[in-house]
């Protein structure tokens, strides 16, 4: 199988894992604020020394890839970037709303036939938003989106429709619609890239270490019209 390292900091969380034939065996998690720049480093300096003692060899580096926090994604990318120069590792990028579902989806908090929609916070009534099936097959493009009643009206009219990630609470009283569901405090964190960073590497879908960079959320802000900013 594999061993990978996974590095998440596209929100004020910093976190890191190390997963090991599709098992956790090393994470660490900081809730205290967006301070990634003082944190990270000592943190992956541990899960290395943990995999080090253990005569562990890497495969890997996945790093979320994004839509988040232009300063957090930068750093984390930066710090996953050097490990695979360093250590000859291959680097895989995870997107953050596709993390976003993978807690959802282990706790079995959805309806089979109910879509998720995981959602980053923008600013006033933005998200960044996808819609995706249980499957993790987007059934809507990912896209920013100002949020009224009929922006997921017709997913709704449906069928069950699970709004989370620190973007969703705010826009509840929005939608407004009896197919609506929240669920509460569900954060990216490295914990949960195992899965998705495990499909990626069997698949070969790793990226350019030289030449990837991340989606930052406030590049596609930019790109929205005027008028909804």
């Amino acid at each position: 199988m594999s061993c990978i390292l996974h590095i998440e900091t596209s929100t004020a969380v910093c976190s890191v894992a190390v997963s090991e034939d599709s098992q956790v065996i090393f994470q660490q998690e900081d809730h205290s604020g967006p301070n990634h720049a003082e944190r990270l480093g000592s943190m992956v300096d541990e899960a290395l020394s943990f995999t080090d003692n253990h005569a562990i060899p890497f495969d890997a580096v996945a790093v979320s890839c994004g839509p988040g926090s232009y300063t957090g994604l930068r750093i984390g990318v930066s710090m996953a970037k050097g490990i695979c120069y360093g250590r000859d590792l291959k680097l895989i990028a995870v997107p953050t709303l596709e993390l976003l579902c993978v807690p959802v989806l282990l706790r079995e908090l959805a309806e089979d036939e109910a879509l998720l929609c995981p959602m980053l916070d923008a600013r006033r009534m933005e998200v960044y938003a996808g819609i995706y099936d249980r499957a993790l097959r987007p059934v809507r493009e990912v896209q920013a989106d100002v949020v009224d009643a009929e922006t997921y009206k017709a997913f709704l009219d449906e069928r069950p429709v699970y709004f989370f990630g620190n973007g969703a609470k705010k826009c509840m009283e929005s939608i407004n619609h009896p197919n609506a569901r929240l669920i509460e405090g569900i954060e990216p964190l490295a914990k949960w890239m195992q899965p998705l960073a495990e499909r990626r590497l069997l698949q070969g879908q790793t990226e350019d270490v030289a030449y990837f960079v991340p989606f930052y959320l406030k590049d596609f802000v930019a790109k929205m019209p005027k008028k909804l900013i």
